[in-house]
């Protein structure tokens, strides 16, 4: 009965020594895992931190994607305009809401860049940048050809972010493209799409032909207008400026001026406040005219005194002693480029400098002629 006792303790003994080591080694294992989810998560918590503390589930079209704009919003303003109003009676000045736009800092020196038809009519212009500072802007120079305006803001240079600068001549059809602006007021909106055509040619406010227009499916409404056009590299490569649309709203079709446009129109407004192009000394007949008259080119109507076409025998239109109307020169080319009415006059000149010699073909009594033409000063 002793050695039956005795032996009872020892397996109670042997028991109380697996269970103890089972539990260790249990523990152990609850350890280890508990180490493993904490490396993950730190792990998962280094990617997070690697892109700016972006969600990792995004992929990396998303994360280029807001980077970009995160990027190139703070250079992208909101603009307001007005118009001041006195009362006949009292003579109070009355400030009257006239509408809105969007601009972009072209450079340090608190230049805005937008639409003229953005600022057109207005008398005073505001420009709220993208840390909600709104500053009195003054206009600098506007081409209405280009539907292109400079505005100036004063502020301390750190707080102007100027957009990079792309190229257009190389876009191609189906790239990407990124637009910011303030849609209806809605400040600070990105719109993503593809450049959907080039080449496109749209009218101006000023009734003159824009080239080389940018076609683009990302969406650009009202508000929009002025806004940065960029590629995946967050660079300027237009100025969105019109949609086609019959609600007013977008449907998939806007258009921007090509920032090689831009490149050289916003310098000559800043330092002339209008494009200055060399001049031929001529007026010319309206499109209307020369369309009712059956007039393929651009019809000479009078010829300035001491002017390049003057010296170069440029025959205006004149009535005989009869009465009748005679046709002067009909201009068909200016350089290598084909002239088709009045209004490719400018576009053509676009490319000289005053003093520059071209060569102007003539249509005159049914025939060809060319003749060298010393540019004048813009008039």
């Amino acid at each position: 009965m002793k050695n039956l006792r005795y032996l009872l303790w020892i397996l109670l003994l042997g028991a109380g020594f697996f269970a103890g080591v089972a539990w260790k080694n249990k523990s152990n294992q609850t350890a280890a895992n508990d180490n493993a989810a904490t490396a993950t998560t730190v792990a998962n918590t280094g990617v997070d931190a690697g892109n700016n503390g972006l969600n990792a589930a995004l992929n990396s079209a998303e994360v280029a994607t807001i980077q970009l704009f995160e990027k190139a919003s703070p250079s992208v303003c909101f603009i307001t305009t007005s118009n001041v109003r006195r009362d006949y009676w009292s003579r109070d000045v009355t400030e009257i809401p006239r509408g809105s736009g969007s601009g972009f800092v072209w450079d340090k020196e608190g230049h805005i860049i937008t639409n003229y038809h953005v600022i057109q009519g207005a008398d005073r212009a505001t420009v709220t940048l993208s840390d909600r500072s709104t500053l009195q802007a003054t206009l600098v120079g506007v081409a209405p050809e280009k539907d292109l305006a400079v505005l100036k803001i004063e502020t301390p240079k750190n707080k102007l972010i100027p957009i990079p600068l792309g190229t257009s001549d190389d876009l191609r059809v189906g790239q990407s493209v990124y637009a910011i602006g303030n849609p209806f007021g809605l400040d600070q909106t990105l719109t993503t799409g593809i450049v959907s055509a080039l080449g496109r040619e749209i009218e101006s406010v000023a009734g003159v032909p824009i080239r080389d227009v940018v076609q683009t499916d990302a969406a650009i409404n009202p508000g929009n207008s002025g806004g940065p056009l960029l590629d995946s590299s967050g660079r300027l490569i237009g100025v969105n400026t019109a949609i086609y649309s019959p609600s007013g709203a977008s449907a998939g079709i806007g258009f921007s001026i090509p920032v090689d446009a831009v490149r050289w129109v916003v310098p000559e407004l800043i330092r002339y406040g209008k494009i200055k192009r060399p001049s031929l000394g001529v007026e010319l007949a309206r499109t209307q005219w020369e369309e009712r008259l059956g007039v393929e080119g651009a019809l000479v109507i009078d010829v300035e005194e001491g002017s390049a076409a003057e010296r170069a025998g440029i025959q205006p239109t004149y009535r005989n002693r009869y009465g009748e109307i005679v046709l002067g020169d009909i201009i068909v080319g200016i350089g290598n480029e084909k002239i088709t009415s009045s209004s490719e006059i400018s576009l053509a000149l676009e490319k000289y400098q005053p003093g520059d010699v071209v060569k102007v073909k003539l249509q005159r009594d049914g025939k060809v002629t060319e003749v060298n033409l010393k540019l004048d000063e813009p008039r």
